[in-house]
Order: structure tokens, then C-alpha cells, then sequence
């Protein structure tokens, strides 16, 4: 096709494609979709972005498909791979021009060279960072900042390979460009200096190129270098970094009217900083020089007047984080004995900081901290007025690396821990100072107190020894949650969060009632929302701790469940409710079935914020888990909720519907608890089974969970379950088995077994399809110990339940490996009676016992040649099962009965109808009802009935002497 044709046709497919109507929009879409893999494509994208001529939305569009391709088809392996000679053509087009007027486009250009230099640069495309750097030396200003913009994102893509010959190559470019990118930062920056009260438009080009060399210096120094110590020209720039921070702090403050400019500065000294940080985490010892430099830099403007003016939040918290990032650096702390530290660098380092943390520095850090860091300020005072569940929300996770609060918080906490030998007696002091209550009308009082106890709360684990927290308590912190002044909300929050704090370190079980007396009515819809909040975290706190006693809490139970609702219902943000509902959560399971009597309410009000919550599938998340915790508290009571439960779980675990990839994990949960809290089976909980073959089709990390929701449904109804669903399950399990690992076929097979044991008949012919695989497994005998144990456990249960199914299973295995069957059942008992011994659990190996005795009448002359090993086993099993009693007589361990103490559930405080079910089964067992020596003995009299008594004598003379003995110490033969 004519060139020009292909180009026109291409072009006008970019247009309709960045049409807002999707019926223009979409088959233009899937025209360049089609157009992907053809020659050429790529040469007529890169002409149509080339050409300025072109509307912008359409340039910037051919850019995008053209990155698309790159990642689809630029890798030399890729299906429908652009070819060799293409490629070279388009790689010599992308760096041919730079003067791309447009600033978004350009990105997408620098971008775009960039995923190319990932594949080719520099084996294929040696000569793209010549051209780039000499490109830069052009007079054109456009052309200098598009090739600085280029030159970052390759340098940036290149810098995040990580395989070793990758590194290798990126030290080697490093070597080549660092003295030059150098240089070029230095000469911007210079410009930018020079022009700083002249043009404004060239002051904010000399400093976005200014910035792109800093990003680009930033890249090679972490990257580029093994050891960045050892090189001068790393060494050189990393001690210009301070006093160009400094500079740019100065030109910062002094283009405060002129727009753009002080952002771009922010951007520039945020840079500086960056560059510190990284070298600090990825070359900690290379650092080492410059630990003092950037102490004392950090110190100076952040907690002396010195930053006054100068400062601002993202550079306060930048140089916070620094001090933080030294302290806590796992290759600056030396043995407990220092003189045992083997590295000299880290004694280095841990002298370093000893000397600038002296006790008047650490003095005053921690006073400025707590003093001027921590206090609220006026916005966020005025948020609390405007939005209280916005200010009350927790930021967690590594909120302190971009916000000042969280991050002034942890670096108290750091250097609080680091050195609270000093710190305490500080903290201490202004415990003193602040200790006396402040009039209701002194906010700046109040805020100061707030402030001290927010410290206070934070190291409530370094001042375990230094505070007497319940005299603290009960003589002034009760007293100040009393005090109802507006203003005194400050401190009422601060308070119930400092309870919360020490709850778990230092407070008497004694007085624990007294604390859920003083936070209950920071619940009460009179006080603030905020506060509201703060208090009921503080009781979840309270609640959990080892020493948590329920009967302390209950007459507390009713009225707190009542004020948590009514915080529940009044809250109007999402987190909020989210929050309340796990401390009710957490209290539904802490206090168990003393929920029940209280239970009202929360059945109550559930269903309606389900229905609310609709477009919220977090906020649902921790409704399903709630109703968990519920159900198992509420016992077989929960069967009255039904209505609700069901529909939850049904929607929850439903893969049919969008919001089962939040709600899946908890509804499962919901099930499996539905279900063992049950007392028997209805016909909504068995329709509710329908959801689960796709589950067992798609959800392999849940299925652990799925299985239990299975087994569930056995116990609880045997019969019914295996007749409606069994089928789909054997099946279901079948088509699994051959992708698992050890621990799912395990988890199948116990099971399985789980069937043959509830309903042995019926099981037995559902798992028909699937055990000739088992039997070939054993037969082969090359599993692992805990899957061959298992195998084994079916095998056992099969021969005991139908020897006709057994023999048939034989027979399946030698067709299929086409051996008679003989041959396969001398080899099946030689792995039995190999591999019994990898059993180790107590009741497996009793019941393989049983089985092996079952075996001794079959009239089979196999079992007969394995006479002695038969014996052998069996007796080992026996000498593991019987156990001597308080009068010396010899009993089977296992045996329990109806009426039967000794059984593992007993030792339960609470039992669940799944428990007991389980029980009851167990009291049906095999391997619970036999007694193994009886069923022995009278196997092998059976036996002797069977060959008659010469035949019997000559068999016994095959059995060696010492199992001879070991046998009769059980049995008569």
C-alpha cells in the first residue's frame, strides 16, 4: 500500500479515536488495535507525532500507541516482534529532533525513548546518550530542556534494572556522564543565581533544567555507583548538596511574589534532600561522612531559630525523616558491647551520632518537639470545628514519610526510645510543669497540656518504671474527663487516648472498671464527635489485654453496646463506621456468649446499615466480619437470623457479582460459622451450596476455607448433602487433585476421609471415580510421608468399609498398568507395610492396624506370604495404642463411648453444634469403637479356623522369632 495512503488512513483513525463519542471512539479504537502488528505502523505513528502541523489530543495519542507497541512488541522474543531493520529506523527518528513545542507531549516523547533504552540501551543503541549529551550543548533552550527531559527518564529506567550485569553497565554510563551532568547542574544553577532579579520566564527555565540535571545527578549517584565514598566526583556533589539546600532556601524566601517560582524551588531543595535520603538508605556506609554534616544541617533549621522565614512542611518533614532514617540505621548500631562490633564503620557511626546527640541537643529536640511540633494548630482546630470525624481519623501505615504530624510523632518516639536515659527525666519535668488544671479559657494552655500528654502516650512503654500511671488516673486524668467546658474537649480526647495508650503497659486490673466508668460517657451523643471516637478505640484498647477480665466488663456491656450504636448510627463518614464497628466486633468476641443477653440491638441495626451501605463494599467488609463474630458468640441462638445471614453470604460469595472480591474472604468466614452454629439443616442452607463449585473452580487461597464450609455440611447433614451435592464435590475434587501440592491433597483427602466416615456406604460409591488414583499412588509408593499417611488412611478405610470395592480398586490398578493382579497386590502391601511406619499420628496408625487385621481373612495368598510383616505392624500399632491404667491394667487409648470423659473436646470451655457433631461421629469410629488387640486376636483365630491347623503351624513358621515374641505379648497365636 502507498505510504501516504497508510499514513492518511492511520491518521484519521487517531482523530476519530480521540472523539468523545464512543460509537465514533470505539471502532477506530479496535482499527489501531488491528494496525499493531503490521510493518510500518510505527514509522507512520512517529511521522504523525512529529509533525506539529497536527492537532495535539491526535500527536499525543500517536505517542501512546506507539509506547503501547513498544511494550508488546519491541522485546526481540515477543509474538509478531518488530523486526531488526524497523526498529533501528525508528530508534534514529526518536532522536533526531527535540524541539517538541508542546510540554505533555514532550513527557510522553522522554517516556517513550526511555522504554525503547530499557530493551536496546546500550548493546543495541550505543550511541543514544552520545547524541542526548551533545544535543544538550545546543543554544536552543527547547532543545536543551527536551534533551534534559529525555536524558532523565532514560537515565531513571536504566537506574531501576536490577539484574548484575544491568548494574554493571548502569556504573559504566555513570563513569562516562557524571563529571558532565555535573557540570551542566552547576552552570544551570548558576544562570538561575545570576538571574534572579532580572527575567522571570528565563529564571524558571534555568531552574526546571537546573532540576532535571539535579533528578538525573540523583539517579547516577544511588545507582551508579558500588560505593559512592569512593568516588570524588560523588563525594564532591553530595558536599555541595547542603550549601545549595541553603542557597535555595534564601532564593525561596526572596521570589515569595513571584509566581511559580517559590514551588519550583520547594522542588528543587525537596530534591537536594532526596538525594541524601537515598544515598542514607541504599549506601549506608558511604553515608558515614556525611552523618554530622546532615545532623547538623537538619538541627539548625528545624529546631533553631535559624529556619524562621525559611522553612516549609514538605522540607520540615524531608529533614525529620532524615534524623529519623540515622537513628533507626540497622548498620549504624554496634553490638550491646561496642567493643565487640566487628564492622569499624559502624563503631564510626555510632560515635558520630553519640557526639552530636549530647544531652543539651537531645534537651532541646524533644522540648521544640513537643512544644512547637506537637500543639494543634489553628487548621487543624478549625477541620475538627468543620469535619470532627475527618480530623479524628487515624493516619496509619507510612503516612509519616509525606505528613508532618505522624512524622514529627515517630521521630519523637525514635529518639525518645533511642535515649530515654536523658529524655525521661524531660518529659518528666514537663509532666510537672503541666500538671495542674488549666482554666477552661486558656486554649493555649490547654494546647500546651495536650501536647505533653500526647508525648506522654507515645512513650508509654520507655516510661513504664519513671510513671505512676494509676495514681495519675485516679487523682487527675478522671477528674479532667469530667471537666465539660467546649475548649476542654482537647483535652477530654487527649485524655481517653492516653488511657487507651497505657491500658496495655501500666494500669492496675483493680482499676479497669473504673476506666470503662470514665469512658462510657465520652460515648454519650452530648459530647463531640471526635471525642466520641478517641473513647471508643480507648475501650477496644482496654478490652484488649491479656488482663482482660469479661466478668469486670458485664455490667458495663449493656450501655456500651448502646452508646457505641448510637455513635454508629450518628456517624456520616464511612471510615467512622468502619471503626465503631470493629470495636463493637472486638467486643462481641472478646466476651463470647455473654453477648447473647445484649445481642438486641446489634441484630437489630445491622440489617439496616447492610442495606445503607450498598456502595461501600469496605464498610461491608466489616459488617460480614462482625456478624462472625456474632454468630459464634450467639451459638445455635444465630439460627433466628437467618434471614439476614443468608442473603449476606449468598451476595458475599457470589463470583458472579463485583463485590465478592472485597467481601469473598469475610463471607466465607460467615458461612463456615453459620454452619457450625447451626443445630440442623434448612432448605435455604442447602440452596446456599450452589455458590460453591465455582469457588472450587477459581479460588485456590480460599480454599482451605471452602473445604471446612464442606465438611461443615457433611457433619451437619450426611445423608442429605452427599445425595444433593456429593457428586459435584468428588468430581470438583478430582479435577483439582492433579495441579495441588502436598498440603492441598492432603487437605482433600481428609475430606474424603471425612465422607467415608459419616456415610461409608454412600461415599463409597461417589468416590468410586477417584479411587483408582489413590490406590496408583500407593501402589507407586513415591509420595511424600504426609500425603502417602493420608493415602494410606483412605486405602485403610475403603478395606474396611467393602473389601469387594477394595478388590475392584486392585483390579482397576492392574489393568491400568497392565500387570495381574496379584503381582500389583504383593507390590500394594510391600509399600503398605514399608510406609505405615511414616504414620505418625496415633489414630492413623490404629486404624491402618485394623485394616491390616481385617486383611488376614480375605483368603488371599499375598496377605499370607506378608504373614510376618502383617504381625510386625500391627503390634507396633498396638504397642503405640495401649496405655496402662491407675491399677496396671492395659487398655486402648483411643477408646471412647457416648459417655466417655476421655475425649479432646471435653478440655473445649464452649461447644459449638460443630463440635459436638464431630463428637458424636468420633463415637461411630472404627477406630474409636474397636478395641485393636480383640480385633486381632480374633482375626488371626479366624484365620486359623480358615487354614486349619497344619497349615496354620507351617505359616507361623514363617515369622521370625523376635516378632514371634513381640505378637504373643498382645495375642495367642
Amino acid at each position: 500500500m502507498d505510504i501516504n495512503i497508510a499514513r492518511s488512513m492511520v491518521l484519521d483513525a487517531l482523530q476519530r479515536a480521540s472523539s468523545q463519542n464512543s460509537e465514533i471512539l470505539k471502532p477506530a479504537e479496535t482499527k489501531l488495535k488491528e494496525w499493531e502488528t503490521e510493518p510500518g505502523y510505527y514509522a507512520i505513528l512517529l511521522n504523525i507525532f512529529s509533525d506539529h502541523s497536527i492537532d495535539v489530543n491526535v500527536r499525543w495519542l500517536a505517542v501512546l500507541c506507539f509506547k503501547n507497541g513498544v511494550d508488546r512488541y519491541w522485546r526481540k522474543t515477543a509474538p509478531n516482534a518488530i523486526s531488526e531493520v524497523e526498529k533501528s529506523t525508528l530508534r534514529q527518528g526518536l532522536v533526531s529532533n527535540f524541539r517538541e513545542p508542546v510540554n505533555q507531549v514532550a513527557v510522553q516523547l522522554a517516556v517513550l525513548v526511555s522504554k525503547v533504552a530499557r530493551f536496546d540501551c546500550p548493546r543495541e543503541w550505543p550511541e543514544l546518550v552520545p547524541t542526548l549529551l551533545n544535543a544538550v550543548r545546543s543554544e536552543d533552550q527547547l532543545v536543551q530542556h527536551r534533551v534534559l527531559l529525555t536524558l532523565h527518564h532514560v537515565v531513571k529506567t536504566l537506574s531501576s534494572k536490577r539484574l548484575a550485569g544491568d548494574r554493571r553497565l548502569f556504573q559504566d554510563l555513570t563513569s562516562t556522564v557524571f563529571s558532565f551532568v555535573y557540570e551542566l547542574w552547576n552552570n544551570h544553577l548558576e544562570t538561575f543565581l545570576k538571574l534572579m532579579s532580572e527575567n522571570d520566564s528565563a529564571m524558571v527555565s534555568s531552574l526546571e533544567k537546573a532540576l532535571l540535571s539535579l533528578r538525573i545527578l540523583r539517579k547516577l549517584t544511588v545507582h551508579g555507583f558500588k560505593r559512592p565514598h569512593e568516588s570524588v566526583d560523588a563525594v564532591t556533589f553530595l558536599k555541595v548538596v547542603f550549601d545549595r539546600a541553603k542557597t535555595m532556601l534564601e532564593c525561596r524566601k526572596s521570589l515569595q511574589n513571584k509566581s511559580h517560582l517559590p514551588e519550583l524551588c520547594e522542588k528543587f531543595i525537596i530534591h537536594l534532600t532526596k538525594v541524601l535520603a537515598d544515598v542514607l538508605e541504599h549506601h549506608p556506609f558511604s553515608f558515614i561522612p556525611f552523618i554530622r554534616m546532615t545532623l547538623e544541617f537538619s538541627v539548625y533549621y528545624i529546631f533553631t531559630p535559624a529556619g524562621e522565614g525559611l522553612l516549609f512542611e514538605r522540607f520540615v518533614i524531608q529533614q525529620l525523616n532524615l534524623i529519623k532514617g540515622i537513628l533507626i540505621c540497622i548498620e549504624y548500631k554496634p553490638s550491646k558491647v561496642v567493643e565487640e562490633t566487628k564492622e569499624p564503620a559502624t563503631v564510626e557511626a555510632h560515635q558520630i551520632k553519640l557526639a552530636f546527640f549530647v544531652p543539651p541537643t537531645l534537651t532541646e529536640i524533644c522540648h521544640k518537639l513537643v512544644t512547637q511540633y506537637f500543639p494543634l494548630t489553628r487548621e487543624e482546630l478549625q477541620l475538627w470545628d468543620e469535619n470532627p470525624e475527618g480530623f479524628a481519623t487515624d493516619e496509619g501505615g507510612e503516612s509519616w514519610k509525606y505528613s508532618l504530624r505522624p512524622c514529627t510523632q515517630t521521630l519523637f518516639v525514635t529518639i525518645f526510645h533511642e535515649h530515654r536515659e536523658i529524655l525521661s527525666s524531660v518529659l518528666l519535668e514537663m509532666i510537672r510543669s503541666n500538671h495542674d488544671p488549666v482554666p477552661p479559657s486558656d486554649l493555649e494552655g490547654i494546647l500546651r497540656k495536650d501536647a505533653v500528654y500526647n508525648a506522654v502516650g507515645l512513650a508509654a512503654f520507655d516510661l513504664y518504671d519513671e510513671v505512676d500511671f494509676d495514681r495519675w488516673f485516679t487523682s487527675t486524668l478522671v477528674t479532667e474527663l469530667g471537666i465539660r467546658d467546649p475548649n476542654y474537649r482537647i483535652i477530654r480526647r487527649r485524655v481517653a487516648w492516653l488511657v487507651g495508650q497505657w491500658a496495655g503497659v501500666k494500669m492496675s486490673r483493680e482499676l479497669r472498671p473504673m476506666l470503662y466508668a470514665a469512658t462510657l460517657p465520652l460515648l454519650s451523643g452530648e459530647e463531640d464527635m471526635a471525642v466520641r471516637i478517641a473513647a471508643a478505640n480507648t475501650l477496644k484498647l482496654a478490652i484488649d489485654d491479656f488482663e482482660f477480665n469479661t466478668e469486670q466488663f458485664l455490667s458495663f456491656l449493656e450501655p456500651a453496646f448502646g452508646l457505641l450504636f448510637s455513635v454508629l448510627r450518628e456517624a456520616n463518614e464511612c471510615d467512622t463506621k468502619m471503626q465503631v464497628l470493629y470495636v463493637l466486633s472486638f467486643i462481641v468476641e472478646r466476651v463470647g456468649a455473654a453477648v447473647r443477653p445484649h445481642s438486641t440491638a446489634l441484630v437489630r441495626y445491622l440489617p439496616l446499615l447492610w442495606e445503607e451501605s450498598a456502595e461501600h463494599n469496605m464498610l461491608r467488609c466489616a459488617i460480614v466480619s462482625t456478624l462472625v463474630h456474632l454468630v459464634q458468640a450467639l451459638g445455635s441462638e444465630c439460627e433466628s437470623l437467618s434471614p439476614f445471614l443468608l442473603p449476606v453470604i449468598r451476595l458475599s460469595t457470589d463470583v458472579a457479582q463485583d463485590c465478592h472480591v472485597y467481601l469473598l474472604e469475610d463471607g466465607l468466614d460467615l458461612w463456615l460459622a453459620v454452619l457450625e452454629n447451626s443445630a440442623y439443616i434448612t432448605n435455604d442452607l442447602m440452596l446456599l451450596f450452589r455458590n460453591m463449585p465455582p469457588l472450587l473452580e477459581f479460588s485456590s487461597e480460599n480454599l482451605r476455607t471452602c473445604f471446612y464450609i464442606i465438611q461443615a455440611y457433611v457433619l451437619l447433614a450426611p445423608n442429605d448433602f452427599l445425595k444433593e451435592y456429593g457428586a459435584t464435590v468428588v468430581s470438583a475434587c478430582n479435577d483439582m487433585l492433579s495441579d495441588m501440592r502436598a498440603e492441598g491433597i492432603v487437605m482433600t483427602m481428609h475430606l474424603l476421609e471425612l465422607c467415608l466416615r459419616a456415610e461409608p456406604a454412600q461415599s463409597m460409591e461417589l468416590l468410586k471415580p477417584m479411587l483408582p488414583r489413590i490406590f496408583e499412588a500407593v501402589h507407586k509408593g513415591e509420595e511424600y510421608p504426609m500425603v502417602m499417611s493420608v493415602y494410606l488412611s483412605i486405602v485403610a478405610r475403603v478395606l474396611l468399609g467393602s473389601r469387594n470395592v477394595f478388590g475392584e480398586m486392585v483390579e482397576k490398578v492392574s489393568q491400568h498398568a497392565n500387570l495381574p493382579q496379584e503381582q500389583v497386590l504383593d507390590k500394594f502391601m510391600d509399600v503398605w507395610l514399608d510406609k505405615m511406619d511414616v504414620v505418625t499420628q496415633l489414630e492413623r496408625r490404629k486404624l491402618l492396624g485394623l485394616a491390616l487385621s481385617s486383611l488376614l481373612t480375605a483368603g488371599s495368598r499375598v496377605v499370607l506370604e506378608k504373614f510376618c510383616g502383617i504381625l510386625l505392624k500391627v503390634t507396633e500399632a498396638l504397642n503405640d495404642v495401649i496405655k496402662a491404667d491407675e491399677m496396671g491394667a492395659q487398655l486402648d487409648s483411643l477408646m471412647i463411648s457416648d459417655s466417655s470423659g476421655s475425649f479432646q473436646y471435653e478440655e473445649v470451655e464452649q461447644h459449638t453444634e460443630h463440635d459436638l457433631r464431630r463428637k458424636r461421629l468420633a463415637t461411630q469410629d472404627p477406630v474409636h469403637t474397636v478395641v485393636l488387640r480383640d480385633y486381632f486376636q480374633q482375626q488371626v483365630m479366624e484365620l486359623k479356623n480358615q487354614l486349619g491347623s497344619v497349615q496354620y503351624e507351617d505359616l507361623l513358621q514363617t515369622v521370625d522369632v523376635e516378632t514371634m515374641e513381640q505378637t504373643k505379648e498382645y495375642i495367642v497365636l
